[in-house]
């Protein structure tokens, strides 16, 4: 741990950050974007009085494991384009671009005809994206 922080501290600006193995850097952008989707939802629910009959708001909790499962495999996706091609860091902005786009069709499409749904709630959620892909997408890339 002390090495890491060695490492880290060896050098300022985002240089540091190319030091840091990649493994923890994953891991903590995983962590980021549920830390940040989970402020969100809570700053969402002081803005918005959310439904308890809508499951995809009903709890933290859900907003803590839907976040967590994609950043997972954008972090894998980002490791394996590491390792085999020669552009990692443009073409997993591509791929999150047009990941992030399809995330919305069911946000634009299902949500709205969930019990409990209103627009405010769907706009909570749609945010809920890009706050995540902001998180991820940002902090991997500086790893580039």
């Amino acid at each position: 741990m002390s090495s890491i922080a060695i490492t880290l501290s060896a050098q300022s600006g985002s240089r540091a950050v190319n030091r840091t193995p990649f493994a923890l850097w994953g891991a903590l952008t995983v962590v980021a974007a549920v830390v940040a989707n989970t402020l969100f939802y809570y700053i969402g629910s002081a803005l918005v009085a959310y439904d308890p009959r809508f499951l995809p708001l009903a709890s933290v909790g859900g907003a803590i494991i839907m976040t967590l499962g994609p950043a997972i495999v954008a972090v894998l996706l980002y490791a394996a384009l590491r390792r085999f091609t020669r552009h990692p860091a443009r073409i997993f902005t591509i791929v999150s671009a047009v990941a992030l786009v399809v995330s919305f069709v069911p946000v634009i499409t299902y949500i709205p005809t969930v019990p409990g749904a209103t627009d405010a709630q769907t706009a909570i959620l749609a945010i809920m994206h890009l706050v995540a892909a902001a998180v991820i997408v940002g902090m991997l890339r500086r790893q580039a």
